[in-house]
C-alpha cells in the first residue's frame, strides 16, 4: 500500500510566514515557531514537523519548509500552530500559544498562496495575527551548492558583529525567503558552512532570475538589521558589494562589505525513490532498553502487546519493505543477562552473539517476548555502545563508494541517557555516515535529553565542540500518539527519505543500479 501510494502522490513544498503576531514577552518580542499537524482520523492529530524558532520577531519568515505528499482524491486536513518559545523543552504545551489555522492541503494547493487569520483555541481571533502559506509542486530536483564568505562587513556594535545570510526568491507577490545560513559569531570576515538550496526554492528553476541576498546581524534585541544586495549569484565565483539603503545618502559611503561567492554550482540530485529503485538497501537495527527500575511499559497485556512492541511493529512494518532479506539485528540494553548477570548495554535479545538477526518483524516480536522473562532490567541507560556498533557497519558501507547501503537504528526506551557526552560524540561521528537514528520514548519519563539530541533548530555538537555534519536523529514520545501506530510510523519516518537522498547526493553517490532509474530531471 505504501509503495503504490508513493507513486500516486505529488510532492508539495509549503513555505510559512506570519504577520502581526501577538507579543507575549514583556522585555522583548515573541520568539515564534510554527508546528504542522496532520489529521489521521476524527480528532486525532499528530505532529508532522516544525519550522525553526526565530528570536524577537512578530513578522517571521521561516526558512524551513514542509514537504508533503499531496493526493488529489483525498481530503488531507492540516493544522498550523504558532507558539512563542520560552524554554528549551521539546514539549510545546508549556509555551505561549499564538494562534492556529486549520485547513486542507487541497485549499492551499488550489490557492497557491493563502493568507488567513490565526485563531485561538476558542476560535476567537489571535489579535491581528495572520499566517501565509505558499505551495509549490516539486518537479525539479536540481540544487545549487554554495560556498560563501564576506569581508569588511560593517561593525554593528562597538565590539562585535554576528552576521548571517538570507537568500530570497523573486515571486509574483514579492520576495520569498529561500534559505537562512547559520550565525558566525564575532566576525567581520565570516565564512559560512557550505550549503545546498533547491533551485526551485531559490529561483523557480530559472538561473537567469535575480535573487536577493541579505546580510543580517544577530542579536537578542535586534535580529533584523544589516545590509543587503540583490543580484544573480549563479557564477562559479563572484563578488558583490553589500549596500545598506540607510547609508546611501552618507557622504563618502562606498559599501557595507563585500559578499564573496567562492563556489556556486548547479547539480542534479537523485530522489529517495531513485535510490530505492536503484538497489539501495535500508538496514534496520532495533534497540530496546529501560531505566534502572522495572518499567510497566514492559508489561505485556493479555493480547500480547506493550508500548515497546507497538513501536517495533509500527516502524518495522514500514522499514522491512526496503530490506531484501528482512533479517534484523535486535539488541537490548540496560539489563542484567544470564549466566553471569552482568549489566549489559549491547546484548542480542536472542542471546546469540554470532547471529543476532531475527527473521522479519514477527521474529523481532517473538525474540523480545522470549527474552524479557530471562533478564533483569537494570540501569544505567547508555546509548553510545550501540550507536558506535551500527556506525562501524555504516562506515564500511561508505568506504565502498556506492549508495548501496543505508542504516537505520531504532532505539526504544523509557529512560534518560546516562552517557550523554559519549552519545553526543557518537552521533556527531555518525552524522558523516549513511546512518539515521530514530528514538521512540515510551512511558511518562522526562525525555528532555532525547529532545536535545533531535537538533532541529541547530546542529548537534559534542562536548568537545565538534559539530555534526547533519541532523540524523528523530525523536518522538509514544504518548503523543494514543496508540495510533499508523500516525507513529508516519511521524518517526517523515524525515528519513530526505536524510537518505541528501546524504548520498552530498557525497555525489549514484544509485548502484543506475540503469534501472532515469537520470534526475
Amino acid at each position: 500500500m505504501l509503495w503504490r501510494a508513493t507513486h500516486m502522490a505529488t510532492k508539495v513544498e509549503l513555505t510559512i510566514s506570519c504577520d502581526n503576531l501577538m507579543d507575549m514577552d514583556i522585555f522583548s518580542k515573541s520568539d515564534p515557531l510554527c508546528a504542522l499537524y496532520l489529521n489521521t482520523s476524527g480528532s486525532h492529530w499528530y505532529e508532522y514537523g516544525r519550522t525553526e524558532m526565530i528570536l524577537n520577531c512578530l513578522n517571521p519568515r521561516f526558512a524551513k519548509k514542509f514537504v508533503i505528499d499531496y493526493y488529489f482524491e483525498m481530503v488531507q486536513k492540516l493544522k498550523f500552530c504558532v507558539y512563542d518559545i520560552d524554554n528549551n523543552t521539546y514539549d510545546l504545551s508549556d509555551d505561549d500559544f499564538l494562534g492556529e489555522l486549520e485547513c486542507t492541503l487541497g485549499q492551499i494547493v488550489s490557492s497557491k498562496q493563502m493568507t488567513r487569520s490565526l485563531l485561538l483555541k476558542d476560535k476567537r481571533p489571535a489579535g491581528h495575527g495572520t499566517i501565509t502559506i505558499c505551495a509549490e509542486e516539486i518537479t525539479d530536483t536540481r540544487v545549487a551548492e554554495f560556498e560563501v564568505c564576506a569581508r569588511r562587513l560593517d561593525r554593528k556594535y562597538l565590539w562585535w558583529s554576528d552576521p548571517f545570510l538570507e537568500f530570497y526568491k523573486q515571486t509574483e507577490t514579492g520576495w520569498q525567503l529561500a534559505h537562512r545560513t547559520e550565525v558566525v559569531y564575532n566576525n567581520l570576515n565570516p565564512t559560512w558552512r557550505p550549503f545546498r538550496v533547491s533551485l526551485r526554492s531559490l529561483c523557480g528553476g530559472d538561473v537567469e532570475k535575480p535573487i536577493k541576498v541579505k546580510v543580517f546581524f544577530h542579536h537578542d534585541l535586534f535580529p533584523e538589521t544589516g545590509s543587503c544586495k540583490h543580484d544573480s549569484c549563479f557564477h562559479f565565483q563572484a563578488e558583490f558589494e553589500c549596500i545598506n539603503p540607510k547609508k546611501l545618502k552618507k557622504k563618502n559611503y562606498k559599501n557595507s562589505g563585500v559578499l564573496c561567492i567562492r563556489h556556486c554550482q548547479v547539480v542534479k540530485e537523485y530522489t529517495f525513490l531513485d535510490y530505492i529503485m536503484g538497489g539501495c538497501q535500508i538496514n534496520f537495527t532495533a534497540l530496546t532498553g529501560t531505566r534502572a527500575l522495572p518499567s510497566p511499559c514492559h508489561y505485556i497485556n493479555p493480547e500480547g502487546y506493550n508500548e515497546y512492541l507497538t513501536a517495533i511493529w509500527a516502524v518495522g512494518n514500514v522499514i522491512q519493505d526496503y530490506d531484501s532479506n528482512k533479517m534484523f539485528p535486535v539488541f537490548g540494553f540496560g539489563a542484567q543477562i544470564p549466566p553471569s548477570w552482568q549489566v549489559s548495554h549491547e546484548f542480542p535479545i536472542n542471546f546469540n552473539p554470532t547471529n543476532p538477526f531475527c527473521a522479519g518483524i514477527e521474529g523481532v516480536v517473538q525474540a523480545y517476548q522470549q527474552c524479557l522473562p530471562q533478564v533483569k532490567l537494570w540501569g544505567p541507560t547508555n546509548f553510545s555502545p550501540i550507536i558506535n556498533h551500527v556506525a562501524c557497519f555504516a562506515s564500511q558501507a561508505l568506504h565502498q563508494y556506492t549508495a548501496s547501503q543505508y542504516y537505520v537504528l531504532l532505539i526504544i526506551t523509557d529512560g534518560v541517557i546516562t552517557d550523554m557526552d559519549q552519545t553526543r560524540a557518537a552521533i556527531v561521528q555518525a552524522s558523516r555516515l549513511p546512518m539515521s537514528i530514530i528514538i521512540v520514548g515510551v512511558g511518562r519519563a522526562d525525555f528532555s535529553a532525547m529532545e536535545f539530541l533531535d537538533s532541529d533548530d541547530k546542529l548537534l555538537s559534542s562536548h568537545t565542540g565538534e559539530v555534526a555534519a547533519r541532523d540524523i536523529v528523530q525523536f518522538v514520545p509514544f504518548r503523543d500518539f494514543q496508540g495510533n501506530s499508523v500516525a507513529l510510523a508516519q511521524s518517526v519516518l517523515a524525515e528519513l527519505p530526505d536524510q537518505v537522498s541528501s546524504f548520498f547526493n552530498s557525497y555525489k553517490l549514484k544509485p548502484p543500479n543506475i540503469l534501472s532509474v532515469s537520470e534526475p530531471s
